[in-house]
């Protein structure tokens, strides 16, 4: 699983998986806090669908927080003021570079998360389609 999918799903998922991998790596191995979570703003970027062009939106707020396990350093950055989740990614970022075994039985946790998310998402497009109005329909 990728950097980016399995970061979405940690920030994405509601049951606090990202604290309890966390802290499963951190009760195991020494965590040095490199850069403690701070906030900053960061650009974000939307593609111009007519020219196909990038550009720049506007800025959001971001936390990000940087931790170091076994030499490898990891980055957590999530958008909103979100000190504990930032520190969470980092040291989750920092064990799958580490390649500590811990994070082979992760897989399929994060894959029960994302089908959890999928449903989720499923059943809340289903009520909004419920309260579409379809004007073909209606009587003039």
């Amino acid at each position: 699983m990728n950097r980016r999918r399995r970061t979405e799903i940690l920030i994405e998922e509601e049951s606090n998986l990202a604290k309890h991998l966390a802290e499963s790596i951190a009760q195991k191995y020494k965590c040095y806090e490199i850069t403690e979570p701070h906030y900053g703003l960061t650009m974000i970027k939307m593609r111009e669908s007519a020219k196909n062009s990038l550009f720049y939106i506007g800025e959001v707020l971001v936390t990000e927080a940087k931790v170091e396990i076994n030499n490898e350093i990891g980055i957590g950055i999530v958008i909103g003021m979100k000190d504990e989740l930032a520190k969470h990614l980092a040291i989750i970022d920092a064990a799958y570079k580490a390649k500590l075994p811990e994070t082979v039985e992760w897989e399929s946790r994060l894959i029960d998360a994302e089908q959890r998310i999928w449903m989720k998402k499923a059943k809340r497009q289903a009520e909004l389609f419920e309260t579409k109005v379809d004007f073909d329909t209606m009587d003039v």
